[in-house]
């Protein structure tokens, strides 16, 4: 069953609304290769290398 209204106080239940629909922004980093931004520890999505290393081969425009 629900708790009273009364039970719970205005301020503890805003409280624990408030943080419900925040996101965060996600991290980036430049890629040490292309210099383009990208999420770390994946492959960048624009030139495919990863550590210093090419996993997928991109053809170049």
């Amino acid at each position: 069953m629900a708790v009273p209204a009364r039970r719970v106080s205005s301020a503890r239940r805003n409280k624990r609304r408030s943080s419900v629909w925040k996101l965060n922004a996600p991290t980036l980093v430049k890629c040490p290769n292309c210099s383009a931004y990208t999420v770390p520890h994946k492959v960048c999505a624009s030139c495919g290398y990863y550590n210093g290393k090419e996993v997928i081969a991109k053809e170049e425009a």
